[in-house]
């Protein structure tokens, strides 16, 4: 195993609602990243993944609150330092966030240029305006992104001349760590490619040494990161390497996903389409047990009993489920 870059032990985090509710929409989170390893988290729409995305940066805003656990960035411990330590040392250099709707973060009415100086003084002050442009002019032409669009407004750009813009100044500072929250959702394929082959080469450069992608298109994560998770209902249910996820799914949750998305990759494409049925659980009550229990075909009543741990298998894969792998398996065949 490399070097531990990002570790989470046990995060939860909550909203609270104006009639002081607690809705827990990340319960119990535990993960690792390695350095030079990228990880992708999916799952369906209110599943937890984008609050877990702002979870991680240890920066938080009502109605989001932190509620325990650790999170440990290159071996410092950031979830419970001061709201402005945070914003001053972590945010930007030690983790950056590509938020999901990347291409309405820009101000129409300023140049691009003048978003990065804000990034840069917030940490170097003392860095010159003519410092900051050879600074981003260097790194933007190294991203493939023209130096001109320095000096123009947003509105001068494209849709997904906008999204590279926002992943080039995110990560202006190289972050240890880089999430970026369904970064190609709205593009079309080719502006897609583009997105993904620019945080590729931001990884082959050495400018992020790690990255967390989160997108609800399961499939798409094998051509973009080495492991993958599956997150249900606030709770990782399933993680493995991008190939076993996506080719060999054990949990039914992500058995179900896989199931329900068109992949053109050889040996899933074939497979006839199918639906998981029911509704998500609301976050406010949710169900004793195994969550996705109510909408499980293979639902038992030791399901729905107290805590269903994670359980591994094949050394580096788990599951959280209470049946066995060779169970599952022999379900998913007489499906």
């Amino acid at each position: 195993m490399g070097k531990i870059m990002l570790e989470v032990k046990d995060l939860k985090t909550k909203y609270i609602t104006r009639f002081n509710e607690d809705i827990y929409a990340v319960d119990g989170v535990t993960l690792q990243l390695e350095e030079g390893k990228s990880l992708g988290i999916a799952g369906e729409s209110g599943c937890g993944k984008s609050t877990l995305a702002l979870s991680l940066m240890g920066y938080y805003f009502p109605p989001l609150h932190y509620s325990s656990g650790e999170i440990i960035i290159d071996g410092q411990t950031i979830s419970h330092l001061d709201p402005d330590v945070v914003r001053k040392r972590i945010l930007g250099r030690e983790v950056a966030y590509i938020p999901q709707a990347a291409m309405n973060a820009l101000n129409p009415t300023q140049k691009i240029i003048r978003f990065i100086e804000d990034v840069v003084h917030a940490h170097f002050p003392k860095k010159t305006r003519q410092e900051i442009y050879t600074m981003a002019k260097d790194r933007f032409e190294e991203l493939g992104l023209p130096a001109k669009v320095l000096n123009q407004h947003a509105v001068e750009l494209s849709g997904g001349m906008k999204q590279r813009t926002v992943i080039a100044i995110s990560t202006i500072l190289s972050p240890k760590v880089l999430i970026a929250d369904e970064p190609s959702s709205a593009l079309d394929v080719t502006s897609q490619k583009k997105v993904i082959k620019m945080l590729k080469s931001l990884m082959d450069k050495g400018y992020i040494r790690s990255m967390i992608f989160i997108t609800h298109e399961l499939p798409l994560l094998y051509n973009v990161t080495d492991d993958i998770m599956v997150m249900y209902a606030g709770k990782i249910v399933e993680r493995g390497s991008a190939k076993e996820m996506v080719f060999d799914p054990m949990h039914p949750y992500s058995h179900g996903l896989m199931g329900s998305i068109i992949v053109p990759e050889t040996g899933v494409r074939e497979q006839e389409l199918t639906a998981i049925p029911g509704t998500p659980p609301n976050l406010k009550n949710p169900p004793k047990g195994c969550r996705f229990a109510p909408r499980c075909p293979f639902v038992k009543p030791e399901c729905v009993v107290g805590d269903v741990e994670m359980r591994t298998f094949d050394e580096h894969r788990s599951y959280r489920c209470v049946l066995g792998v060779d169970e599952l398996r022999e379900a998913y065949k007489n499906e």
